[in-house]
């Protein structure tokens, strides 16, 4: 049986490790939006956070498909975790296209 899909995290819900394996898929793209609390260090910690729950993600979603094509793992599952790894990806780098169009602005302007 496949397991239900948990909601996204709320964005102020960034320094708490997520509740189930792969539901920090969306909130670790979302937390490099509003990276404001996380515990203990600020922007820079919930980024390197975010980053690395994407790796994480990423990282669950090819051992699941390595044991789906040897037969241990469930192909549904596999497809599951490959989805939320996609998402996560799609999800940090538009974060990151946002930031980065921010700061040009930002250093565009005249003083």
């Amino acid at each position: 049986m496949i397991p239900p899909i948990s909601a996204i995290q709320p964005f102020g819900a960034l320094g708490a490790p997520a509740a189930g394996g792969a539901a920090g898929t969306a909130a670790a793209g979302g937390a490099a939006a509003g990276a404001t609390g996380a515990a203990g260090g600020g922007f820079a910690n919930a980024v390197t956070d975010a980053l690395n729950q994407v790796q994480q993600v990423q990282a669950n979603a090819s051992n699941a498909a390595v044991q789906a094509a040897s037969g241990q793992g469930n192909i549904a599952d596999a497809l599951i975790a490959s989805t939320q790894a996609s998402l996560a990806t799609q999800v940090t780098t538009a974060v990151t296209n946002k930031a980065l169009a921010a700061f040009t602005e930002i250093m565009n302007m005249q003083i």
